[in-house]
């Protein structure tokens, strides 16, 4: 799949926003401890990858009812949807001089009903002409996301015959639907209701 930047200054995939709060202390703090462990860019987007995937569980693995939306506060509070966790990703990505982007998938249940869009993130590293999507929303039995720049391994590949997608964008910022979603909704509860279902 071709993947479109929805900007082509490179900058913008390295901009702090509301929701990509790089900035933050703690944000910056974790990304501090983890770059100091790691040899360069590749190795150092691996660990913030393998750490958001795996230290932080995604609210409906876990059962917590907590909605995060800031990358500070998924660091903080260690809880997060798809889309929550993404923004944690990039933010510590971007705190190391990384390009990100947020990007998403339109998915569906076993029998193509009950769409659902899906967010993960795409990383252009030094040395590599192409972006990279990985997904760090968390392993599970039937999960198994790992980070690869050569060969996708997401979280879930699409299945185009029950009409799934790859949307090819690539944001810069949060899409504003899914921004919406979780800034508005009160518990997960509330969030797995009003969840977009297409972009």
């Amino acid at each position: 799949m071709e993947l479109t930047q929805e900007h082509a200054d490179i900058s913008a995939y390295l901009a702090a926003d509301e929701a990509v709060n790089h900035g933050h202390p703690l944000v910056r703090q974790t990304a501090a401890a983890l770059r100091a462990g790691t040899a360069d860019a590749h190795a150092y987007a691996k660990a913030a990858y393998e750490y958001v995937r795996d230290t932080i569980p995604h609210s409906a693995d876990s059962g917590d009812l907590r909605v995060t939306w800031r990358a500070s506060d998924v660091l903080a509070q260690g809880t997060g949807i798809c889309y929550a966790k993404s923004h944690a990703l990039a933010a510590l990505l971007r705190a190391q001089g990384i390009p990100t982007a947020l990007c998403y998938q339109r998915l569906t249940d076993d029998g193509g009903a009950d769409p659902v869009v899906h967010g993960l993130v795409a990383v252009l590293l030094p040395g590599h002409t192409s972006w990279a999507r990985l997904d760090p929303r968390g392993n599970k039995p039937g999960v198994a996301a790992e980070f690869s720049l050569d060969r996708e391994q997401l979280a879930f590949p699409v299945r185009p015959e029950l009409g799934e997608a790859d949307y090819p964008t690539l944001y810069a910022r949060p899409h504003p639907a899914a921004l919406a979603v979780l800034r508005e909704s009160p518990d997960r509860a509330a969030l797995w209701h009003a969840l977009p279902t297409g972009l």
